[in-house]
């Protein structure tokens, strides 16, 4: 009961009702997820079309439609925890949420939790907009593409956690939130694929866990590939899981320890 009571405060009275209470900021933010798609679609499927297919990526507005929906999981999600962080510093209500029972962790993953329930909603509107522009989606992978979205979040999860640690060190500027969300646009298998980079910017974009985690995706829900094709993806997903959750959580607690021994943690 208590971990719904703090879901309801989170994701409820702390996320959604807060969003809906402002109605322009609302509507510009659906029309910020929406919007993409056209651009690309009006602008890139032409060169985008011919540029899949030498590439053997398949339908550009598929591949882009997926690679849009889903990359906001990771932009949001890093930037959604550093700036939580840095607005309850500025109310002065940050050390009321980390030194509570549930501890600096807690507020983290709650945290967490509101830019994964808005940019579901923000995936299922795109992929609304895809259908309705053409892609057909297949739902014989549709267990596959949850457990893929599972490890991208936790993956994601570790590097938020560093992105919050800095803040809370740093108080203003977030290199880790910029350079990251920059990056995986780019390079991450989003817009246009991996193929079509430069040796050198291929080779960075496989650190990327997005990069691994679109290919997977849309291998699942554009083409119903099952467990077994998508094996390799889900393996370097583990991977990228494996060191970022223990290494985002260690930089994370040791920020956390810092500050409070500094005596700066409500500052900003």
């Amino acid at each position: 009961m208590n971990i719904l009571s703090k879901l309801y405060a989170y994701l409820y009275l702390r996320g959604f009702r807060v969003w809906f209470s402002y109605r322009t900021q609302a509507v510009l933010t659906l029309l910020s997820w929406v919007l993409p798609v056209f651009t690309y679609y009006f602008t890139g499927t032409a060169l985008g079309d011919s540029l899949v297919s030498k590439l053997g990526a398949g339908n550009y507005t598929a591949f882009f439609v997926i690679g849009l929906a889903f990359q906001g999981y990771v932009a949001s999600t890093i930037t959604t925890a550093s700036q939580r962080l840095r607005n309850e510093q500025l109310y002065g209500t940050i050390e009321y949420y980390v030194l509570a029972p549930s501890g600096a962790l807690s507020f983290l993953i709650y945290t967490m939790l509101w830019g994964l329930a808005l940019n579901s909603l923000s995936a299922i509107v795109i992929l609304i907009v895809g259908r309705a522009l053409g892609v057909t989606y297949t739902l014989s992978g549709t267990l596959v593409a949850l457990l893929l979205i599972f490890l991208l979040m936790l993956s994601s999860f570790g590097i938020a956690a560093i992105s919050g640690a800095v803040v809370m060190v740093t108080k203003q500027g977030n290199p880790i939130a910029f350079f990251y969300s920059t990056f995986s646009t780019l390079m991450g298998n989003v817009v246009f694929p991996v193929a079509a980079l430069p040796y050198y910017l291929r080779l960075v974009s496989y650190f990327i866990p997005l990069t691994w985690a679109l290919q997977g995706l849309r291998g699942a829900l554009l083409y119903g590939q099952g467990f077994s094709a998508i094996f390799p993806d889900i393996l370097i997903m583990l991977v990228f899981v494996a060191v970022l959750v223990p290494l985002g959580t260690f930089v994370y607690i040791e920020a956390f320890n810092k500050a409070r021994r500094d005596g700066t943690l409500s500052q900003y």
